[in-house]
């Protein structure tokens, strides 16, 4: 900016002065106003400096932040999230379903008793031991398959996306009902390894209530009179009943999903949350119903294996061979409408919960292979 002049004032200018009082006054001014411009140039360069550095400051904040928002999490971060959200679907659809569970294995264990259905089975449950009993072995089967789920679910993600490297994404979407198969197959042999002890816990609980008082009871109890072969008694009928439950459930899943989200002509990415949520339901629903009748008769001979110790020198395969003969066909799928309820809303809710919880954790999608429209 120009700095404004200063004239002498002809009423203080006089020969008789030297230097006149008009003169000093304007001498003055003009010195005052000269240091107020160096002064102002000096705080524009400073404000120039430092204001350019406290606005770099700020937008290097915001692209940190933008930054932080926008990259999804990787590897170790991502699958840890997967698995999360599966520990959090499968505890708590297991555990709120504890209840028909205990109906449906007591159905399995004693069908001379419990020999009236579903309903009249939560009646003489009640009627006999109280309503307490409904709950019983609630606390290894949250635990249970709180591990399983995470082991499920976030092996199932690791798998696929290994087998999609692997072949690549154009071939694995031709041959994607494979590779959901055979993902799903390997999380779950897994997966079963870690569930295995607490379900061997909870069906003992469950045949014997006076067996001990809980899980840290049981588990213990079964450690010290049969060792590890008591928990994994059961093992080969865990895998006979998980392995082609869970390939059912995310093979049917992954398709029932493709073909209603197609039914909306839309992509995944255009559903909002309240669709992806009854897409979710209806995907899972049909999905639990096919897995329920697939696993039925493993899920019988398992109940009946884990409720009580074998003879001495008999194996598990002879007594599995035993127990089918005896049961048969009829015998294999006792309680199965209990367990087509208890499977299939357990499994809509799953996939439901493990979608909704994998999204607020910012893990979105996962390795996709769906058919894309064209």
């Amino acid at each position: 900016m120009a700095s404004r002049t200063y004239n002498a004032n002809p009423f203080f200018s006089s020969a008789f002065f030297a230097p006149s009082v008009g003169e000093k006054i304007d001498n003055a001014t003009a010195q005052a106003q000269a240091k107020a411009e160096e002064l102002k140039v000096k705080g524009e360069k400073m404000a120039g400096v430092y204001g350019d550095k406290a606005y770099n400051k700020l937008q290097d904040a915001k692209e940190i932040v933008k930054d932080t928002a926008s990259v999804n999490p990787t590897g170790v971060d991502l699958y840890a999230r997967f698995a999360l959200a599966g520990a959090l679907g499968c505890a708590i659809t297991h555990g709120a379903l504890t209840p028909v569970d205990v109906v449906k294995t007591r159905i399995q264990l004693e069908p001379e008793v419990y020999n009236r259905g579903m309903v009249s089975g939560f009646r003489q449950v009640i009627a006999k031991e109280g309503a307490g009993a409904l709950l019983t072995g609630l606390g290894p089967t949250v635990a249970g398959y709180s591990v399983q789920g995470a082991l499920k679910f976030g092996g199932y993600e690791f798998w696929k996306k290994v087998a999609i490297d692997t072949v690549g994404i154009d071939s694995a979407r031709e041959n994607r009902t494979a590779i959901y198969l055979g993902a799903s197959a390997i999380a779950e042999f897994f997966a079963d390894i870690a569930l295995c002890p607490l379900e061997a816990t909870r069906i003992r609980l469950v045949s014997q209530p006076s067996f001990a008082s809980g899980l840290f009871p049981g588990f213990a109890r079964i450690a010290r009179e049969e060792g590890v072969a008591g928990f994994y008694a059961g093992f080969g009928p865990i895998l006979f009943k998980q392995v082609p439950y869970t390939m059912a459930k995310f093979a049917v899943f992954e398709v029932a999903q493709e073909k209603i989200i197609a039914a909306t002509g839309k992509t995944k990415d255009q559903l909002v949350g309240s669709q992806l949520t009854m897409v979710n339901l209806a995907g899972g629903l049909i999905a639990g119903m096919a897995a329920a009748v697939i696993s039925q008769p493993a899920d019988t001979l398992l109940s009946k294996i884990n409720k009580s110790k074998g003879e001495p020198g008999q194996g598990t395969t002879s007594r599995l061979i035993t127990m089918a003969k005896q049961l048969g066909p009829a015998g294999l799928f006792t309680g199965i409408g209990a367990r087509l309820f208890m499977i299939g809303t357990l499994t809509a809710g799953q996939f439901m919960i493990y979608d909704d919880i994998k999204r607020a954790l910012g893990a979105k999608g996962g390795a996709e292979i769906q058919k894309v429209p064209k």
